[in-house]
């Protein structure tokens, strides 16, 4: 390895795949390579739709052994689910997926104590049916809630069975709408009046921290030299996927970050907790070094994933080339439907839509596949407006990054709707995020507008030009009654 050049291990849980990727960061280079990859496939059994964590830490172990030596390591993964602790720091049973419905209904007995308005005012996250908060009011009646001791956040957990240390990391737990955005710290009030007990949880971690070293025995499994450390990273994936964006110094951007969800915003110095923020779904979690995510969920490349697994998997690449001979705008749907959340029949329930709405039916696979295109560059648009409005903060250019950036055809749907600019790298983002907040905490990187300086000079950027004016894409959301 070339001097003054280390290795850190990104653990990157995504909701479809995980993987175990390499970052060898340099003073002026970094570079990753995929050590392994492995499948996230949950599983409905009885009580509900369940994540099968023993198999994404096998697949974590393989991955380590894979890396080999490595200075460090660092693990993020989807935000709000967790695990649940007996007395004895053992696995109450599989986390519950966010997709289950256990939860359907009971915001609004959350609400029938701390309003809704209140709620957004004192946390500023928007609502979503599978937030921690009320995943932890459905299980309260549960046997298995009667024995919890500690709650982990699914990368906090995994993090626990490789170091046996507990944590919560903030970026993650800001996602749980139990922390107040302006304190960084736990919300107590929201918490007691709701009667949460927020002992469940381990001490909070700040990105960067250090989160003890690799177990003896994970040691052994992997075939490693110890000691390991593990360090905290941006262990909510957009969080690390957010810190990796290749802004450059004093630039007005826009981030959106895609795979199965799109994550579309701006990075803040402080929230906005306005009642208008709030009717507009706008939430605001937190990122590295005093910043904050004020973005909206949108459902993202899941409705072409559910699509494509609905078809038998056909060649992605044939299809989008297809889907790109598709007139413009001909059928869209509104990407943030709740109705699209729960997988099953997606084709169907898109053509229902359009249906529904009076607009062309797609019938055949390149047509679904443009109308989703259409569609989520559509909920781009609309998230890039309002948030610019909202905030008060206008943007020159769109940073779009994650596995979105390798769709060609979306990237510049995108660029054509929002009327901006949009540059297109940092396809791992969220690796390259945890991989170079490993590489800051052990001093090779500086400052966060010195990691992004360092992707700019590394990564390679696409750069897409907007086609024509906005006018049809007003059109599109005045169409769905959207605007």
């Amino acid at each position: 390895m070339s001097a003054g050049v280390k290795s850190y291990a990104a653990v990157d849980l995504g909701a479809s795949s995980g993987r175990v990727i390499v970052g060898r960061v340099g003073p002026d280079s970094v570079q990753l390579s995929e050590a392994h990859r492995f499948p996230n496939r949950p599983v409905r059994v009885p009580e509900g739709l369940r994540w099968d964590v023993l198999a994404l830490y096998g697949g974590v172990l393989d991955g380590l052994r894979a890396a080999g030596r490595v200075d460090s390591v660092g693990v993020d993964g989807w935000a709000v689910d967790y695990g649940l602790l007996d007395a004895d720091g053992a696995l109450l049973g599989n986390p519950v997926h966010y997709r289950d419905a256990r939860t359907e209904g009971v915001a609004e007995k959350v609400w029938a104590t701390v309003p809704a308005a209140e709620l957004y005012a004192a946390t500023g996250i928007q609502y979503a049916p599978f937030n921690t908060l009320y995943q932890l009011t459905a299980a309260r009646s549960t046997a298995q809630f009667a024995r919890a001791r500690r709650a982990l956040l699914v990368p906090d957990l995994l993090t626990y069975w490789l170091t046996g240390e507990q944590g919560t990391e903030l970026t993650n737990a800001s996602t749980t709408q139990l922390i107040d955005p302006r304190t960084r710290d736990w919300s107590y009030e929201v918490a007691g009046r709701l009667g949460v007990d927020l002992g469940l949880f381990a001490p909070l971690r700040q990105p960067g921290d250090p989160a003890g070293t690799l177990r003896p025995e994970v040691l052994a499994e992997t075939g490693l030299s110890g000691p390991v450390p593990v360090t905290a990273v941006g262990s909510h994936d957009t969080a690390s996927a957010v810190a990796a964006v290749p802004a450059a110094a004093g630039e007005r951007f826009a981030y959106i970050c895609t795979g199965t969800w799109s994550l579309a915003g701006l990075e803040l110095p402080a929230p906005v907790l306005t009642d208008e923020s709030r009717a507009a779904n706008f939430t605001n979690e937190l990122g590295l070094d005093g910043t904050v995510r004020y973005l909206r969920n949108i459902m993202g490349l899941w409705l072409l994933q559910e699509c494509v697994r609905a078809w038998g998997e056909p060649d992605l690449g044939a299809l989008l080339r297809q889907a790109a001979t598709v007139p413009t705008l001909r059928s869209v749907v509104d990407a943030g439907d709740g109705a699209f959340l729960t997988p099953g029949r997606m084709p169907e329930r898109i053509a229902q839509a359009c249906r529904t709405s009076g607009q062309p039916v797609p019938g055949t696979r390149a047509e679904i596949t443009r109308c989703i295109l259409d569609s989520l560059a559509l909920a781009h648009r609309r998230a890039v407006l309002a948030a610019q409005r909202l905030a008060d903060h206008p943007v020159d250019v769109v940073h779009l990054v994650g596995g979105g950036t390798r769709n060609a055809l979306l990237c510049q749907l995108t660029a054509d709707a929002c009327g901006l600019p949009v540059v297109a790298g940092a396809t791992e983002a969220a690796a390259l995020g945890n991989v170079l907040v490993q590489a800051r905490a052990h001093g090779l990187v500086g400052d966060l507008a010195a990691l992004r300086r360092l992707l700019t000079r590394t990564q390679p950027l696409t750069r897409y030009t907007p086609r024509g004016d906005t006018g049809r894409w007003r059109a599109a959301e005045d169409r769905l009654g959207t605007r």
